[in-house]
């Protein structure tokens, strides 16, 4: 039979609130939905009433037209008698063959990302300089309107294509991927975001992407792709596919996926920005909620993997084969040619930079925030509307790129200087554009290049003359906008390059103004231009700091760097929160947060139980179970013996859904209500109950029972997790808020503070903790205290 207490009904059912998808990819549309919050009372004869409260602030996500609950992962070890039958017949040629195949698989997530961050340059260097060649191949005609059209028409191909791509077989590819691969390491479980299908539009709608010239990067996307490759490896083999092996067994859980999945996003900007020690830095200060010194080393290790790949590349491509992509080495912006030599006015000036930095990164993000609130209710209306914002956004794009160089004026060429001007090739420092022999158009050369090519443009140093302060004005303000819109189109589209671009150009403004008292040279202005603009933006300081060093070789940079990401930071965090955090929270997934919220010190855990419970007795009635599964969507149910199993009534353990419907799929069933286990070990391995991969689980839909059957019982003993967390009701609820996050829990066990109530009193989720459902139940209460 089945007992309510209290329960929580958050897994299945979730709120509306602030559930926006600027992608209308993995997330969900707004439902509203009236649950019943109950906190415990007992009667003389101790029976539990349930006293009832409206909450009305529990969320809910959906995909599509579907409903697709949000799930949590569980990243806590299940000890059941099958885990511990399962751990005490290992042998320790198999814990040795476990570690291996631990770096084994840590091996193969960065070769496989290297070889994807190889061909993303190449392709996109190949795609991109063809279009650019043709089109300056025109320009030199004065053949203007054809090179338009041109280049035009190439880019809205290219812009339709991966539109395409994304609406109609991947949605959860689109955008940066960042904050959804940060969510995951968190425990939340969107659906898609590391689906295979998401993997393949996440690389070729990329590179399609950024060769149409959107005011995107390929960087942002790499570390999503890289979590979708440790992903697949980590799925423990396929069923669906018949790709099991026993030795992969292992790998079917939570915990030792998340591991993967981290080395896969430190891979992914190791493989972006050829950052090998900034992507281990990027996975600790960034993406993963969950840390610990065997981690530290085996992302190490990949990201070394990474590096390794990728000079490799460089060596295979450095007598052009490859396009472009051989000449940038593994440093991109390579600045250390720069005498460093700083006074008291360099450092006002970089103050100065941070400041500015924190103004415009927390303008960014307030921008972004409303552009994609006014996206989810166009991509709302169908994959269609989204493919024809692309192509918008695409015209747009292409006739600022096309047509602001016309309002520059030419430049003459200097003399002093060892490259070709103007440029004859798809990218370099001096475009002619219009202009007459032996002159350039500086605006042209930032415009009519790829974004790493612009960027290459405006750190070079010994080049303070090269560009006007109206066309660094002209194209700081067409970069800043474009990469606000731009952001949220059906798309993948990283949000490094564009706010380098924007940063490095008010960057090298501030350099001009200092030039007179100044002894930096204006490429590396440019520089702590950029570091501003990330750090007011993205809110890192440690592992951009680390990044931007090794993107530029010079290593003397290393206290101005930190010194403008410390003030940016702390300006802009007066303002509001850093875009992932930003895009997380209009993503509507229940994130959470390292530190408790103020007020919940003055709450206790029992303020906030929800109910009704659902429990199960150690041995259970078939009916019973199949009726719960049925009416509620309750991932995790509490097991309580009561005599003749124990003197008295206790709680047993934990049980979960995907466990007790493998277990109902067995129908290991006994006609009388005796324990079992003996029988269930035996016909059930511990692999049996190990969690499903991308692949579809069994719902209790697909199982079929006759009417004996249903009144025949069931033992819970061996598949119920006998060490659940629990706290008592009277634990403040920070600590626990804490203690959940910190744990990587999925279900939190309450139990009563008097031995004479039931052995439970309910069951807290992530969602529990989410001021939306704390704030719902207690108006009263205000946020900030």
């Amino acid at each position: 039979m089945m007992g309510m207490f209290g329960e929580n009904v958050n897994e299945s059912r979730m709120k509306k609130g602030n559930a926006m998808n600027n992608n209308n990819n993995n997330l969900c549309e707004d439902e509203e939905i009236e649950v019943g919050i109950g906190k415990m009372e007992m009667d003389d004869n101790r029976e539990p009433l349930l006293v009832k409260r409206v909450n009305t602030t529990s969320q809910i996500a959906i995909v599509g037209s579907n409903t697709c609950p949000i799930e949590s992962l569980d990243y806590e070890i299940l000890e059941n008698e099958l885990f511990k039958q399962d751990w005490r017949s290992r042998k320790k040629v198999q814990i040795f063959q476990y570690v291996v195949l631990k770096w084994a698989f840590a091996l193969l997530i960065g070769l496989g990302t290297g070889v994807v961050g190889f061909f993303s340059n190449i392709a996109v260097e190949n795609i991109a300089g063809y279009k650019l060649l043709l089109t300056t191949y025109l320009l030199n005609k004065d053949r203007y309107y054809l090179a338009f059209a041109a280049y035009l028409g190439f880019n809205l191909t290219l812009a339709t294509a991966a539109g395409s791509l994304c609406a109609f077989i991947a949605p959860a590819a689109a955008g940066s991927g960042i904050p959804e691969v940060k969510a995951y390491l968190n425990g939340i479980d969107a659906h898609s975001i590391l689906a295979p299908s998401t993997l393949f539009v996440k690389i070729f709608g990329s590179v399609l992407g950024v060769s149409a010239g959107f005011v995107v990067g390929k960087e942002g996307p790499m570390v999503h792709t890289g979590a979708c490759i440790a992903s697949l490896l980590g799925q423990g083999g396929s069923r669906k596919y018949r790709l099991t092996c026993k030795w992969l067994r292992f790998f079917k859980n939570d915990r030792d996926r998340r591991d993967l999945i981290t080395c896969g996003a430190a891979a992914g900007v190791a493989a972006a920005f050829r950052a090998p020690v900034g992507g281990v830095l990027f996975a600790l200060e960034e993406a993963a909620s969950w840390w610990r010194s065997a981690l530290l080393w085996r992302t190490f290790f990949t990201t070394a993997i990474v590096a390794m790949v990728l000079r490799a590349s460089i060596v295979f491509c450095s007598s052009g084969r490859c396009g472009l992509f051989g000449q940038g080495g593994l440093i991109m912006y390579d600045v250390s040619s720069a005498k460093v030599t700083y006074s008291g006015a360099d450092v006002l000036a970089v103050i100065l930079l941070g400041i500015i930095g924190g103004i415009f990164g927390s303008l960014y993000n307030y921008l972004i925030d409303k552009v994609l609130r006014t996206y989810s209710i166009i991509n709302e209306k169908g994959a269609g509307f989204k493919v024809l914002l692309v192509a918008v956004i695409a015209v747009l794009t292409s006739l600022c790129a096309y047509g602001l160089p016309w309002s520059a004026k030419c430049i003459p060429c200097p003399t002093d200087i060892s490259v070709a001007c103007p440029s004859t090739e798809e990218s370099g420092n001096f475009k002619s554009f219009q202009c007459p022999s032996g002159h350039y158009n500086d605006l042209a050369s930032l415009f009519l290049n790829t974004n790493d090519d612009a960027i290459r443009n405006l750190l070079s140093t010994s080049t303070e003359n090269e560009f006007k302060i109206s066309s660094l004005l002209t194209f700081f303000v067409a970069v800043f906008f474009l990469g606000v819109i731009t952001y949220g189109i059906a798309i993948p589209s990283g949000l490094f390059i564009p706010v380098i671009l924007a940063g490095a150009c008010y960057g090298r403004l501030v350099g001009k103004l200092f030039k007179s008292i100044s002894k930096l040279d204006t490429g590396l202005f440019a520089l702590l231009g950029a570091a501003s603009f990330l750090g007011g933006t993205m809110r890192m300081t440690v592992s951009l700091c680390i990044i931007l060093l090794e993107l530029t070789n010079d290593l003397l940079l290393l206290p101005l760097v930190m010194l403008v990401l410390l003030i940016s930071k702390t300006v802009a965090d007066n303002f509001n929160k850093g875009v992932y955090d930003q895009i997380v929270e209009l993503k509507g997934l229940p994130y959470m947060e390292a530190h408790a919220e103020p007020y919940m010190r003055n709450l206790v855990v029992g303020d906030v139980v929800p109910g009704p419970l659902v429990t199960y007795f150690g041995v259970e009635k078939v009916g019973n179970i199949v009726h719960a599964l049925t009416t509620t969507g309750h991932n995790g149910f509490p097991v309580i013996d009561e005599p003749p199993f124990s003197e008295a009534p206790e709680l047993c353990g934990l049980v979960l859904r995907s466990h007790l419907l493998v277990l109902l799929k067995g129908k290991v069933f006994s006609k009388e209500r005796v324990r079992a286990g003996e029988e269930i070990l035996r016909r059930f391995a511990a692999f049996d109950f190990a969690k499903a991969g991308s692949g579809k689980g069994i719902k209790i839909e697909d199982l079929d029972f006759s009417e004996e059957e249903m009144e025949m019982f069931v033992d819970l003993h061996p598949i119920t997790n006998t060490s659940p967390y629990t706290v008592v009701e009277t634990m403040s609820l920070a600590k626990a808020a804490i203690l959940f996050r910190q744990l990587g829990l999925r279900h939190m066990c309450v139990v009563p503070k008097s031995q004479e109530r039931p052995p439970i009193v309910g069951i807290l989720t992530r969602h529990d903790f989410m001021p939306e459902h704390i704030l719902g139940l207690y108006p009263h209460i205000k946020p900030h205290k």
